[in-house]
């Protein structure tokens, strides 16, 4: 089965692909022996948090700061 890649480096992966593995938003993405290989990956909520943490680049440091600052009484 063929799918073509834009010159944006996007590939649109058949139908009948995806609904073999089931639905999933985000795929690990590795290569071997010259292949490409996707492995579906469900996302645990908890999961989603860290890496949107880690995305801002914030510390524990920076949360509890930020913690102590909203429980402070006027």
């Amino acid at each position: 089965m063929l799918a073509k890649m834009t010159s944006k480096n996007q590939l649109t992966l058949p139908k009948s692909i995806t609904a073999a593995v089931g639905a999933a938003e985000y795929f690990d993405v590795e290569t071997r022996n010259g292949q490409i290989i996707l492995t579906p990956v469900r996302i645990q909520r908890g999961d989603a948090v860290r890496a949107k943490l880690a995305e801002l680049n914030l510390q524990e440091s920076d949360i509890n700061d930020a913690l102590a600052w909203a429980r402070q009484t006027t």
